[in-house]
């Protein structure tokens, strides 16, 4: 009987669930199509066999049922004679009857004869057995046992048939005559009293054959070939005498009516007595009770399955050299024991796959034991195809599915170990308490799962490794680094979310800085969360410092096929570039807290007549302060990471910038024409100037010549303020051409502070805006002034 072929249940929407799976379509076809080649030879092979099994069953039922057909016909004709026959004879009747006295009274001295000396020879047989009980490893009398015995149960079945078949009177009174048989000279015992003990002495006989049964490889092992050899002869004589009866069962079943008739062809009180059947029960129960050792062992430690299994290979080289030569070669016991075997050793490799709780490393032990176990049985003469000719594959040919759990179940574990560490770094962000950060060796602020998380992804990694496959491997990391996206837009909605918090207290008419709760820790916050993400990728040669992002590639780069770093490259790049966007968002949410909070009222200062007249001073108040948070006594660039320190610089100018020019909006500005504003904006920027030339100690001078290329929008500002009507829209045009994001709404405020304003004015920009070609490009700072 061919193995039923098991198909994949994984469909190709469990197989492609993320867009990078995409790239594993050449190698996911190419697995179908050979899956398919298989499945074709093994169709083809299969159908094969099946179309020359079922003719030849076709021909030897055709045969046997002509067979049958002449049987039943000669057997009519026999049927049909007889009653002509007995028509023929005068006096049939009376004679027929005398006969069936006779016959009954022969049968009960037969049957007298047969019991006389029955428990005699009942008592001999228990003193064998009991014999026997002092020496189980040997029972040098288990074939004389079994002989009596059968004789014995012969008898019992016998007389018992004799009184199922009696009729009338004659048989009733034959009945009581058997059950009353005096025994043995005038014995009070019944013969149904001595037939109950005969059960008895017949399973204790039994229980003597289930114990050589079920220690039969110890008993060849340690060289009892004798009892090995008596135990062979007892059960393959009950399995030639069960054979006889199932084909009398099956003869008299087919043909009652003749059967009927003549009353020789019947099949006696005899039962099947199975004891070939429970010879095989008792080498697989013997087995299966290995097998709760191998289980136990395997829970405990999966690595020690291949040793908690010797006694699987060692039994089966035992039956090869030393059982098959002592049992029926008709029996095939070799085979017959390599099938029972491999049964349960897919039963319980199956069962171990199945269990709702298996660990990836249970999981990947059954993996790497699968080639090894057939390696094994290959050293013992039995093939593969051998096995897989009537037998199931090992575990059902789920290698495939198995690798993809596997991963799963690793993937699992990382996705669950990030969301602890996420739902444990939303706990301790909300709550900000004192100490809920760290410090390294160099005073930056870090959060502190930063060192647990890459910890926790190379643990994993490792386990993947141990797979040996780089499948394995490479789905692992993909999951990784989808975690690692999904981290940085955790901490981002996090920073994002508190932002808005302060920023709506702030904007209360009464708020006043030191009252908006958690403000100090949130910007010790935003700086842990970007050194954090400029930890994860800042590589130093000159320190020999490697990054996390780093070393992890070079951890799972031996790994992986030789193809997989080149498609992985770009999600590395991805990756890397939003730990320095993030980086940098955080740098620029700090600086924007600095003017939500502390420079809230300062910034409505810039162009209302306290600025024009110099009485108010905003932009020296705000470098002062900037002053105060990067180089004063207690400054942030002590806990900054240094490569972060150019990145705040120019946040805090480009906050700075917008805010400014953003002003125009402030209540009570007008730009009058005989006002010194020109002056004013010179100062103003001198000011900053003066500030961003050394924002910090040893502070690089590239800082201060990108800030002053980015304060060169004031300039066209101040153009636009000072032009006259006629020049208006040729400063606009000048304007747009060096920022092409610069937005109407803020160039319409400018215009509408001037003191000459005229809508003419506007409605000429306007035009000439829809006119103006200019070249799109990155993002200026002109773009975030509203």
């Amino acid at each position: 009987m061919e193995t039923p072929i098991d198909f994949p249940s994984s469909t190709l929407a469990d197989l492609l669930q993320n867009p990078s799976d995409l790239d594993k379509l050449p190698s996911l076809r190419a697995e179908f199509t050979r899956k398919k080649t298989s499945i074709d030879t093994h169709l083809h092979t299969a159908l094969h066999s099946q179309l020359q099994t079922t003719q030849s069953g076709m021909t030897n039922l055709t045969e046997a049922q002509k067979t049958v057909q002449l049987i039943k016909e000669e057997m009519m004709k026999i049927d049909r004679l007889c009653a002509e026959a007995q028509g023929m004879i005068k006096d049939f009747p009376e004679i027929n009857k005398m006969s069936v006295m006779q016959r009954n009274f022969a049968a009960v001295e037969s049957m007298k004869a047969a019991v006389d000396g029955f428990a005699e020879r009942l008592s001999e047989m228990e003193g064998l057995l009991a014999e026997d009980d002092q020496g189980m490893e040997e029972q040098p009398n288990l074939l004389a046992v079994h002989e009596g015995l059968t004789a014995l149960r012969d008898v019992r079945d016998q007389a018992l048939e004799q009184v199922r078949s009696s009729e009338g009177g004659e048989g009733e009174g034959g009945m009581e005559l058997i059950e009353n048989l005096p025994l043995d000279g005038g014995g009070h015992v019944t013969l149904r009293e001595l037939f109950g003990k005969l059960d008895e002495v017949v399973e204790w006989f039994d229980e003597h054959v289930g114990q050589a049964c079920l220690n039969l490889i110890p008993l060849v092992q340690s060289g009892q070939n004798g009892l090995v050899v008596r135990l062979g002869l007892v059960i393959e004589e009950e399995e030639k005498k069960d054979k006889q009866v199932k084909a009398l069962q099956d003869a008299q079943r087919e043909f009652q009516g003749v059967a009927r008739s003549f009353k020789s062809i019947n099949v006696g009180h005899r039962e099947l007595r199975g004891y070939k059947e429970k010879f095989l029960q008792a080498i697989e129960a013997s087995a299966a009770a290995q097998f709760e050792g191998v289980q136990q062992a395997f829970d405990e430690d999966p690595e020690r399955l291949e040793k908690a299994c010797r006694w699987f290979f060692n039994d089966l080289n035992t039956v090869k050299l030393g059982l098959v030569e002592l049992f029926p070669k008709k029996w095939r016991i070799f085979r017959t024991y390599t099938n029972i075997y491999h049964k349960l050793m897919h039963d319980f490799l199956v069962s171990r796959l199945d269990d709702g709780t298996i660990t990836p490393v249970h999981m990947l032990a059954i993996l790497n034991w699968v080639p090894k176990y057939y390696e094994k049985m290959r050293r013992l003469g039995i093939t593969e195809t051998d096995l897989h000719a009537s037998l199931p594959h090992l575990i059902d040919e789920r290698e495939a599915e198995l690798v993809r759990e596997y991963r799963s179940l690793i993937t699992k574990a990382v996705e669950e170990w990030m969301e602890r560490l996420s739902a444990a770094d939303r706990k301790a962000f909300a709550g900000r308490e004192e100490g809920s950060l760290d410090q390294d060796a160099d005073g930056q602020l870090h959060t502190k799962s930063l060192g647990d998380m890459w910890t926790m992804l190379r643990e994993q990694l490792a386990v993947a490794q141990s797979s040996g496959r780089p499948d394995v491997v490479e789905g692992v990391v993909d999951a990784m680094i989808r975690a690692l996206r999904t981290r940085q837009k955790m901490w981002e909605n996090l920073v994002d979310t508190e932002f808005k918090r302060v920023a709506d207290l702030a904007e209360r008419p009464t708020a006043e800085v030191g009252e908006i709760e958690g403000l100090s820790s949130y910007q010790d916050w935003l700086v842990a969360i970007a050194n954090d993400q400029i930890t994860n990728i800042d590589d130093v040669p000159e320190t020999s410092t490697t990054s996390f992002l780093t070393r992890f590639k070079s951890e799972f780069t031996p790994l992986v096929s030789p193809s997989y770093p080149l498609t992985t490259a770009a999600d590395l790049e991805s990756l890397t570039n939003g730990y320095i966007d993030l980086a940098s968002h955080c740098a620029a949410l700090f600086a924007k807290l600095l003017f939500t909070t502390d420079f809230r009222s300062v910034t409505r200062l810039f162009f209302t007549p306290g600025w024009m007249s110099g009485s108010d001073q905003p932009m020296r108040q705000i470098t002062t302060t900037f002053e105060d948070y990067l180089a004063g006594e207690n400054n942030i660039t002590q806990v900054l990471h240094p490569s972060l320190r150019d990145i705040l610089v120019e946040e805090l100018s480009d906050t700075l910038l917008v805010a400014y020019l953003g002003a125009v909006r402030n209540k009570n500005v007008k730009f009058r024409r005989s006002d010194p504003f020109t002056q004013r904006i010179r100062d103003d920027i001198l000011t900053v100037f003066n500030f961003f030339k050394a924002p910090y100690p040893d502070a690089p001078p590239e800082i201060f010549e990108l800030v002053k290329d980015k304060w060169r929008a004031v300039n066209a500002f101040e153009g636009l303020l000072s032009a006259d009507k006629a020049g208006v829209v040729e400063a606009f045009e000048r304007l747009k051409v060096g920022y092409w994001d610069v937005q109407l709404s803020w160039v319409e405020a400018v215009l509408r502070d001037r003191d000459d304003f005229e809508r003419s004015m506007l409605s000429s920009v306007k035009g000439r805006a829809a006119g103006v070609e200019v070249e799109r490009g990155a993002e200026t700072v002109m773009g975030k002034v509203k």
